[in-house]
């Protein structure tokens, strides 16, 4: 009897050891650290496969860095290389190991030797560090070129230093060179096609037989018969010529869409390309482009801006879409599949959290439109039927029926009553010429809503379906970009200007007119606007130059309460303590106040992007936390202190 008593303690003990444990393992998952939430996907502008190793490849993300696969696109991860806006990417055909990343933004050519691990910027030399392509000489990999708006420049020694090579050419938008002969090359322009036969020593026009001022994005060569070319013009569609460009004919039988954005080559059989287009997705020609067939099987979107085809097994190939992320074929495009486990480079510009379930949260993207979580972030959806602009600035969501929210695009306010399942605008009486920035929702009668605007203030007393402007007191064309409405007191709400010299507006009548409350506030513009909850007349103020700003009667002064110097996109309260705040920087990640702004401290462990545009904390568990990046998605935080000690309960042995 004694040995079964102690048997019994002793599984009771092994149960509790490894229920602790385990319970240990899921809490410690991103507790007191941001980790990575998606949505995945993103705008990817380049795409390159590894010769030797195909099932590696490499995607470029606006503002999403380069991310990396190493079994065929059925996973990713994000390389050393994060924030950057890649507009292309080379491999060296040699040594795969060793690739070269190209930015916009000024942010010039990016070089790893160790497969994407770890970066180093080669930019000497490169006095116009806008790169749109590169481009490396196949026979002698230390060679390769660049293409920016001020031409073309060239480096020896594998990106050590650069020299202009635009004798002739004063603009590149891409490259390709000749895979037979390297020292010749091909640039495009605004202005047509240029040639250089001399490793681009000089340049010469090759644009017979092409549209004037014809603006070239891609030109691929056929690698049997490099005198055999194909450049996709946008507007035009494709040209082909067949004596290294010296005359060009049109080749667009079938191709309904005409902007070409790139091509693609079959390299063992040529007579087979790929032409990706913006809005017709795309296309495919079996005889040298005499015929083009749409081929969409599978795409969820129709921009198409990269392509990359598996040198050794060519009927697999990837596109890369302006935002539905990578798609994979491996029937040579006769359908599609998505390809974005992992590639995280969505560019988050709000978040909005259902009130009732905080579980289910929205993310507004560019490009990508809507992404709908309903398990706190661990996976996402985009919900975009009938959300014709997928541009999302801001999303607003209706506190007492949080199955209706709002989104504010480009093309203006779309409303979605079935929680993003379905959308459909609601601008009537919106301005057309002046873009719309934020919305604010009433939360004590939801039915009243207030948009920000390039042209001041309009309100909607109908849900969104119609729209009045409230402008009285405001300077004409005030510029509005954010917006807070007072929870106890709904009729007084504020307007934070994008024009330095006008401040925050307030109004105490639901918008009937407005006045001023600048006293003691940065002549800055007002990028975010927060109230306490429990005392509605302290307020915040995020700003794009001076940090964070704040009054505690209601906006008639302020003060700066730190982050001088930060651009602030965003700030968030804890509901629950209101001393509790955050604020969402450009660079520099997120900060954090458990005094009201007196004092912040960086709050950035495992945020790997430092550009946190939105906010948005749990109401029901405000220990929880996300952000929202611009370019690497949604991260989440719980925040808990944790014991280091841990108990058991001590066993008594029976008498």
């Amino acid at each position: 009897m004694l040995h079964t008593t102690n048997l019994k303690k002793a599984l009771l003990i092994c149960f509790l050891v490894l229920l602790i444990s385990s319970q240990a393992g899921r809490v410690s998952a991103g507790l007191n650290a941001w980790t990575s939430s998606g949505p995945t996907g993103g705008l990817i502008f380049a795409l390159a496969v590894d010769p030797m190793t195909p099932t590696t490849l490499y995607a470029g993300a606006y503002d999403g860095g380069v991310h990396k696969s190493t079994n065929g696109g059925v996973s990713w991860s994000a390389s050393g290389l994060t924030g950057i806006y890649v507009t292309a990417l080379a491999i060296d055909p040699a040594t795969p190991a060793t690739l070269y990343a190209g930015a916009n933004w000024g942010s010039g050519v990016f070089k790893s030797t160790n497969g994407g691990g770890s970066w180093t910027a080669v930019d000497n030399g490169l006095t116009n560090p806008t790169v749109s392509a590169l481009a490396i000489d196949p026979l002698t990999p230390a060679t390769l070129y660049a293409a920016t708006p001020g031409g073309v420049f060239k480096s020896t020694n594998s990106g050590g230093s650069w020299s202009a090579a635009s004798n002739g050419l004063s603009y590149a938008n891409f490259l390709t060179i000749d895979p037979s002969t390297p020292t010749i090359l091909y640039a495009g322009g605004y202005d047509g096609l240029y040639k250089s036969t001399d490793g681009g020593g000089s340049w010469n026009t090759v644009n017979s037989g092409l549209p004037a001022l014809s603006y070239v994005d891609t030109l691929v060569i056929n690698r049997l018969t490099p005198a055999t070319l194909y450049a996709g013009i946008d507007g035009s569609g494709v040209f082909k010529s067949t004596n290294g460009g010296g005359k060009w004919v049109a080749i667009n039988a079938g191709l309904t869409n005409t902007n070409v954005k790139v091509l693609a080559i079959n390299p063992a059989t040529p007579t087979i390309l790929f032409a990706g287009t913006w809005g017709g997705g795309l296309f495919k020609s079996t005889n040298g482009g005499g015929r083009w067939n749409p081929i969409n099987t599978g795409l969820t979107v129709t921009d198409i801006l990269a392509l990359a085809i598996d040198p050794q097994t060519p009927a697999t190939l990837f596109a890369g879409t302006w935002g539905g992320g990578v798609f994979k074929s491996t029937n040579s495009g006769g359908s599609w599949s998505s390809a974005n486990s992992g590639l995280t480079a969505t560019l988050i510009l709000d978040l909005v959290i259902d009130p009732k379930t905080p579980a289910t949260l929205y993310a507004a993207t560019k490009g990508c439109g809507v992404f709908k979580s309903t398990d706190g972030g661990g996976s996402w959806q985009a919900v975009n039927s009938g959300l014709t602009d997928t541009w999302v600035y801001a999303l607003a969501i209706n506190p007492v029926t949080p199955a209706t929210l709002y989104a504010v695009t480009t093309s203006g306010v779309f409303k979605s009553t079935t929680g993003g399942g379905s959308w459909g605008t609601v601008n009537n009486g919106l301005p057309t010429n002046a873009g719309i920035n934020i919305l604010a929702i009433d939360p004590a009668t939801p039915a009243t809503l207030y948009a920000g605007t390039n042209d001041g203030v309009y309100k909607s007393i109908n849900g969104g379906g119609s729209w009045s402007p409230v402008n009285a007191g405001l300077p004409a064309n005030t510029d509005v970009i954010s917006l807070a409405i007072d929870p106890q007191t709904p009729a007084t709400l504020y307007a934070g200007t994008g024009t330095s010299s006008l401040g925050v507006y307030k109004s105490t009548d639901g918008g009937g007119s407005w006045v001023a409350v600048n006293t003691g506030l940065a002549n800055t513009n007002i990028s975010a606007l927060v109230i306490d909850p429990a005392t509605p007349i302290t307020l915040y103020a995020g700003t794009w130059s001076s940090g964070v700003f704040k009054s505690t009667d209601g906006g008639g002064s302020w003060s700066g309460i730190g982050l001088n110097g930060s651009i602030v996109y965003t700030l968030a309260i804890d509901p629950l303590t209101p001393t509790t705040l955050y604020a969402g920087t450009y660079n520099g990640g997120v900060f954090k106040s458990t005094d009201g702004g007196g004092n912040w401290n960086a709050f950035n462990a495992g945020l790997t992007n430092s550009n946190v545009q939105a906010l948005a904390v749990d109401p029901k568990m405000p220990s929880k936390l996300y952000a929202g990046t611009w370019g690497s998605g949604v991260f989440s935080i719980v925040q808990m202190e944790v014991s280091s000690q841990i108990y058991l309960p001590v066993l008594q042995r029976s008498p």
